[in-house]
């Protein structure tokens, strides 16, 4: 068997001594994850039963699980990633790249028509470590959100879109001024301080 290295490791103990990965595992949550959806509810409240709620880069499932808590029996969530993607009690998962335009129809078919009262992407490239080609890349991510929520939500709807700070970063949050009254950045105590990563909450969209 391969030796892990060095890295590997330490990410591994890191990942295992994580308050936030024990609490997952002790409450039933699919990843750590679900306290970052959890923080940004308690603060902004994006969440209310009835909902029609769209998440993008679900896998494994903790947001779409957190949303369908929080929802109860009421109102919809429809969730898609790349990923394969262990079956959430009430939620329509679509496995594909939300890139493909054929997986974007096979999501507007499984809405059939419904306004969205919440879009959620948590969607993150696959990192490199070299900045110069990760940023652009979780740009386009975050850019593709938006586009979705800008055709999608309903007036006063809102976005939480994962984005990293960097190039780009700042020209994104002022095309979401641009279209939601409400614009916060939101960075979670169960986002690691040493990532760049933070979340736009935009709300109250103007259609």
């Amino acid at each position: 068997m391969a030796r892990r290295s060095k890295s590997s490791r330490r990410w591994v103990s890191e990942h295992e001594s994580d308050e936030f990965v024990r609490r997952a595992r002790q409450e039933g949550w699919r990843s750590r994850a679900v306290f970052k959806l959890e923080e940004i509810q308690r603060k902004d409240h994006i969440l209310r039963p009835g909902m029609v709620v769209v998440d993008l880069g679900a896998a494994p499932g903790g947001w779409s699980q957190y949303a369908r808590h929080v929802m109860g029996d009421r109102g919809e969530v429809f969730a898609v990633d790349i990923l394969p993607m262990d079956p959430v009690a009430g939620v329509t998962y679509i496995q594909g790249d939300f890139c493909d335009e054929k997986v974007l129809e096979e999501l507007n078919d499984a809405l059939e028509g419904k306004n969205v009262d919440l879009v959620l992407s948590d969607m993150a490239p696959n990192i490199s470590g070299i900045t110069a080609v990760d940023q652009p890349r979780a740009m386009y991510l975050a850019e593709l959100a938006l586009d979705f929520a800008r055709s999608h939500l309903v007036a006063g709807g809102a976005l939480v879109a994962k984005v990293f700070q960097g190039e780009g970063f700042q020209e994104f949050v002022r095309e979401l001024r641009a279209s939601f009254g409400s614009v916060r950045t939101r960075k979670p105590a169960a986002s690691r301080a040493r990532s760049r990563e933070v979340y736009a909450v935009a709300r109250n969209y103007r259609v």
